[in-house]
């Protein structure tokens, strides 16, 4: 009776590594890019970045679909190499960052889109604005260790919001017609995971 109670008890523990198969990283912020593109004046695209974020990713190999991403950006970290309009743009016209100093992003589902695919539904929560979000995910990599020993793996992502629908409305019409900057905020994410 001992012995099969021995060999019920070691398959159990030989069993958790495939029950528990989500493995927690972070972001890791010196390796990673978070930016993004909008028209300006009808004629050119002004390009920028958020330098300080930072976020929990919960990856399931097993079952991508259990996958959780969790993230935050700091509003305030805003460059886009111009610092007249970085300042502008933390100010109450734009991002106001002194009431609204971080967004969010909190995924909900996460659905695998063909080979190195994936798709992550999420909830966008950006001055003080909550909205559905995907992104569209490429080169989920698999894991590797670097020169140091820490354990990488990394993706990049896209997304396209309209800006109005998180109440950022500012805009000036010009001359020629149109409006100084455009609705539409293309998102591209390069991101590097560290395994905790």
């Amino acid at each position: 009776m001992n012995n099969m109670l021995k060999i019920i008890a070691t398959a159990a523990i030989l069993a958790i590594p495939s029950l528990v198969s989500a493995s927690p990283w972070i972001i890791d912020n010196d390796h990673s890019n978070v930016g993004f593109k909008v028209r300006h004046m009808m004629v050119s695209n002004v390009k920028g970045d958020f330098t300080r974020f930072s976020g929990n990713v919960d990856i399931d190999d097993n079952d991508l679909a259990k996958t959780k991403v969790d993230a935050v950006i700091e509003t305030a970290s805003i460059n886009t190499g111009v610092a007249k309009r970085d300042e502008h743009l933390k100010s109450p016209d734009f991002f106001d960052v002194a009431k609204y100093p971080a967004m969010t992003f909190v995924s909900r589902k996460v659905k695998k889109e063909g080979l190195d695919k994936l798709k992550i539904y999420g909830q966008l929560t950006l001055h003080g604005v909550t909205k559905d979000v995907v992104l569209d995910v490429q080169g989920l990599n698999k894991s590797f260790k670097d020169p140091w020993g820490n354990i990488k793996r990394g993706a990049s992502a896209t997304t396209t919001i309209n800006r109005k629908d998180y109440g950022l409305v500012w805009n000036k019409a010009i001359e020629s017609g149109g409006v100084m900057v455009g609705d539409e905020v293309n998102i591209s994410l390069e991101i590097e995971l560290l395994k905790k």
